[in-house]
Order: structure tokens, then sequence, then C-alpha cells
């Protein structure tokens, strides 16, 4: 019998649980390979069915399949995939199978012949409820609530008559916002052009949907504003993890506190401004004057409603409306400011079609962008450049054809909307930002049916926001293009030309803040 000396046994005891700790690493890799391997042969074993003609995939390597051709901006790596392989691939991510869509006629396929068969978006790695998970009507299920709440929106909350009604919300936070350059300006102050922005379309958003006030010292809008950031950070953290395929369990379990923390704080925010509308309606005939939590409640207590919606859903739709509304059209307008300023000549035609149209004795309106032909064309170059969803997530229903390819029932779909913005079969000169082939009728955007440009994606699952989003974007750069100039600050020192690389985010985000002087070109509180 060997006796361990009492001076060795924490040696040896500390030896023994790095030792188990090995083992279980050991174990844990090789049950991790072997459920890829698993999954792998069983992908395999069914992409190789008798008679099945699937679309065109690149060279693969066991277990990881496709994934080696992958880098952080996905889209990017899709895109020239894609350019090699042809616009309909087939693509073996881990043990997960995805359909990659890149080009315009493919688009249609998915959008619009086989829209229905592709109605339905792949499971919200918050199905678990973090975010208020699988009840959001975004990641909703296609069914009866996702319809109601379709109907709702085109026809309530965000219709041409609401849009038209909340004008003057819009008006007043664009001018606010012009102050406040025009007093940086005075003061010689660097801006934040992408953190102003963000403030503005907040602002917009809190007081459209429930009449909050958004003033300097009022901070449930700053409070709102940073929930929103946080969640677009758990959104990429969530998707990253729920790409692990058999590690995904692991990774939710890693961000599970963060994410609870925010849906409490979200949820209890919702209650108290819900409570809070709810007893004004009884006490104050707000007809006419309503916003969209006022909306929502109506259909939210109405009896004979098609569909009941809960007061969970409640508040997912509101978060919704926060999180499509605010950073995407903020991160819009700040990749329109950058094209701007590196195309001076670009800078002059807008604002000389401006002050063709407005003059010079007041600031640029809404009813004034009809008018502005050249200016809509800039902010549609912007999106087709830079559209914020570069990725639009499908899931094919049943098997079905594509252009001769079998795509097997349940595979998760991706159309690519930054490349069939820079398809050069369609577009001449792709890469280059020219506003002026919007000025072409062929290239006008249609009703959702055009489906070379799809910033805001298309089908029965476009977004309903359209319109709010165009009148924000179009409005706003207006403004800033007749009233202010902007002198770049960056490392290489003042006039510093911008760069325009891409962050790695969920959504297409600028990688280096947008940090001009701005100096005023026209003051219209002073004409």
């Amino acid at each position: 019998m060997t006796v361990t000396p009492p001076w060795n046994s924490g040696k040896d005891c500390k030896m023994n649980s790095i030792s188990d700790v090995y083992y279980y690493l050991l174990c844990f890799l090789l049950s991790l390979v072997s459920a890829f391997l698993i999954r792998s042969i069983s992908n395999k074993s069914s992409e190789s069915a008798p008679g099945r003609h699937l679309p065109p995939s690149p060279p693969s390597v066991p277990i990881i399949g496709h994934l080696h051709y992958v880098r952080p901006l996905l889209h990017k790596s899709f895109h020239h995939l894609s350019a090699k392989y042809g616009p309909l691939l087939y693509l073996r991510l881990g043990s997960y199978p995805c359909l990659v869509v890149s080009s315009p006629s493919m688009a249609e396929e998915i959008f619009k012949t086989q829209d229905v068969n592709f109605a339905a978006r792949p499971v919200s790695p918050f199905g678990d409820g973090l975010l208020f998970g699988a009840d959001g009507f975004t990641t909703a299920t296609y069914g009866d609530y996702w319809r109601f709440m379709k109907k709702l929106c085109v026809t309530e909350l965000l219709g041409t008559r609401q849009v038209e009604r909340s004008g003057t919300v819009r008006h007043q936070e664009i001018a606010r916002f012009l102050r406040q350059m025009i007093q940086s300006a005075s003061n010689s102050e660097v801006v934040d052009v992408g953190a102003q922005l963000m403030k503005l379309t907040n602002n917009i958003i809190c007081r459209m949907v429930m009449s909050t006030s958004c003033s300097d010292e009022d901070d449930e809008a700053e409070r709102i504003r940073e929930l929103v950031k946080r969640s677009f950070e758990l959104v990429g953290k969530m998707s990253l993890a729920n790409s692990l395929g058999p590690l995904k369990k692991f990774g939710f379990w890693l961000y599970a506190k963060e994410a609870k923390e925010v849906t409490t704080r979200y949820d209890e925010m919702f209650e108290k401004l819900l409570k809070e509308h709810e007893e004004r309606a009884k006490t104050n005939d707000r007809e006419g004057n309503k916003d969209l939590m006022d909306i929502l409640l109506e259909a939210y207590h109405d009896d004979e409603a098609e569909f009941r919606i809960t007061r969970r859903q409640l508040k997912s739709f509101i978060l919704d409306l926060f999180l499509g509304g605010t950073t995407t059209s903020a991160e819009t307008m700040q990749w329109a400011v950058a094209e701007l300023i590196n195309h001076p000549n670009v800078y002059k035609i807008a604002r000389d079609e401006i002050e063709s149209v407005v003059g010079r004795s007041r600031l640029v309106e809404e009813t004034d962008i009809p008018c502005l032909h050249y200016l809509q064309a800039v902010v549609k170059e912007t999106l087709r450049l830079h559209p914020n969803a570069t990725l639009i997530p499908r899931v094919c229903h049943q098997d079905c054809k594509i252009n001769g390819f079998d795509i097997p029932a349940s595979t998760p779909v991706v159309v690519n909307v930054y490349s069939v913005g820079r398809d050069p079969a369609i577009w001449e000169n792709p890469n280059e930002f020219c506003p002026e082939r919007f000025l072409v009728s062929s290239k006008s955007e249609t009703k959702g049916q055009n489906f070379d440009f799809l910033p805001f994606g298309g089908g029965r699952r476009a977004c309903p926001g359209k319109n709010l989003a165009y009148a924000v974007i179009n409005t706003a750069i207006a403004s800033m293009i007749q009233c202010i100039d902007w002198k770049v600050i960056g490392e290489d020192g003042d006039g510093a030309k911008l760069s325009m690389q891409e962050a790695v985010s969920v959504s297409l985000t600028m990688a280096s803040p947008l940090r001009c002087l701005p100096s005023v070109y026209f003051n219209p509180f002073e004409a």
C-alpha cells in the first residue's frame, strides 16, 4: 500500500482535479464531434436522396461543411461565394443547411412566385422567452396573430393616415436636432453624428408610440435608447450562440441573465406606460390625437376583434417598433451623411434642388419631398449600397423547386439584399455611389414589386414601416443638406476622407463613429 505524505496531499489533490477537468473536457469534445458527425451524416443522407437535385454548392469540408468560407461580415462572405458559384447556393454551415439567394430573379421566386411557401421565418434565438421571444411580430409564426397584426399595421398603426397625422412630431424633433447642430457649430463642438441621429429617431418613435416627452430633463427616452442599444448587442450574441449547433444551449446560458434583466426592464417600463394610457383613456377623449399605444390598447380591449392579442404580445410589438424604428433609420442616415461628405458634388446638386423648391426663407418640410426627386434618389442610393438588413431570413415550408433545383422542406433561406443591390447584370458600376441611377424611371420602386431594390424586404412579410422610414429619413437628410456643412474630424486631422468600412454587427453599421464639426450654411430659425 502506498502512503501519500501529508505535505504532498494538497498538491496531488490539485493534480487530480486538473486531470478530472481535462478528462471531462475530452469527453465533452468527443461528444460534440460525434454530434456533428451524426448530424452531418444525417444531412448528407437527406441531401443525397435519390432523384433530389439540389442547388450548386462550393467544395465542402467534413463536419464543418462550408463554415471555412464564412467571415465575420456574413453578407460579404455570401456575396463573394455567389459571384463565383451562382445566385442560388446550397450551403452547409456546420450541421445546418442554408439556401442563399443573391439575385433579383431568385429573390422574386421567394418574395412573389412562392411567397406563401416562404412566408415563415426561422425560429428566433429568443424562442425560450427572452426579449418576449416568440411573441414578437417580426419573428412570429406565419398565422392568425401575424396576419392580424400586419392588417393592424397597414390600416392603423403605420398606414398612410397615421404617418401623416404624426408629421408634426417629426417636424418638431428634426427642428430640435437642427437647433442642437447649430448650437454645436457656434461652440465649435465636434459631434458624434451617429449618436445624435440615434437620439433623433428614438425621440420620434417615443413620441409617436406613447406621446412621451423627450426633453433634456426627461430621461425616459434615454433609458429606452440605452435598452435598444443593449438589445441589439444581445441579438448579436444570441444569434452567434444559435449558430453553434449542439452548443447553442450553452451559448444561451452565458447571456441568459443579461437578456432576462433587459426583458424585465422593458416589461416594467411598458406596463407602467400602458397603465398610464389606460387611465388617461377613461377620463380623456383622445379621438383624433391617438398615439400608437392608444391604438394598440383599443385592439387589446376589443372583445369583438378577429384575434385577441395578449398583453405580452402587445408589449412585444411595442418593442419591435423601437428596435425596428430607431437604430435602423439612424444608421441609414449616418451612411447617407458619410456618402454626401465623400461626394461633395452630390451634396451641391441636392442642396441646389432644395433651394430651387423651398427657397431660403424656411425649413424644408415633408410636403416638399415629392418635389425633391434628386434628394429621394440620394436616399435610395444609400439604401441600395448600405441596406440595414443585409440578409433577410425565411424558411421553406414544404418541398418545392426553384430554377429547376429541389429545395427540401424546412430549409432556412437567406436573401442577400447586399448582393441584390450590387448585381452587375442590373446595376452599372454597382459599387459606386451614383444617385442619378434612380432618376431613371425603370429604377424607381413600385410598391415593393421591383426585386432589384429590396431594402425593406419583399412579399407579405416586407417591412410595414417603410412609409414611416422614408418620411423620417428623407426629411431629416433634406434638412441637414439645406442647413449644415460638415468637416470630418479623424485620426489624420481635419478634413480627413471618411472610411466606409463596415462593423461586425447584426445591422449594417459604420465601423468608426462619424465625428464631424458642423458649420451653419443656412439657419432657418433666423430667416
